[in-house]
């Protein structure tokens, strides 16, 4: 039996209530959903701009997938949280750019997008994702 491991890191936004930034067991790693914030601040980014906190989004998720001992290449799957459905041609766009730029094997993870609140105001988009790690 494999066990469950925390996974942390300093440049990924510490979480703000009782839940991990991460969790591994055995080859499967878990991201805990991630907003638009800086690592070292902890302030939310970018009001108003779904692009810019789509990327800034992400860079949080590649860290804690990183910490796990995965790349970017093992993501399998991300849920995009939306606050807005006018926001989707924007977040896409940063979204692509982004996931493109860090998939190497060109095999991109599939997603969701689903549009709902969120947790803060300021939040227009929250990201989470499961990785596998190849032996």
């Amino acid at each position: 039996m494999s066990l469950k491991t925390r996974v942390t890191t300093d440049a990924a936004p510490a979480p703000a209530h009782t839940f991990s930034q991460g969790v591994r067991k055995g080859p499967f790693v878990q991201v805990s959903g991630q907003g638009p914030v800086d690592p070292v601040s902890g302030e939310y980014l970018f009001p108003g701009d779904v692009a810019a906190q789509t990327t800034r989004t992400l860079e949080n998720v590649k860290a804690i997938i990183e910490a796990s001992g995965a790349t970017f290449d093992d993501v399998v799957m991300l849920r995009v949280y939306l606050t807005q459905r006018s926001d989707f041609a924007s977040m896409n766009d940063a979204y692509g750019e982004f996931v493109s730029a860090h998939t190497s094997s060109g095999v991109l993870p599939a997603r969701t997008t689903v549009f709902t609140g969120l947790p803060r105001a300021e939040m227009l988009v929250e990201i989470d994702g499961v990785a596998i790690i190849a032996d």
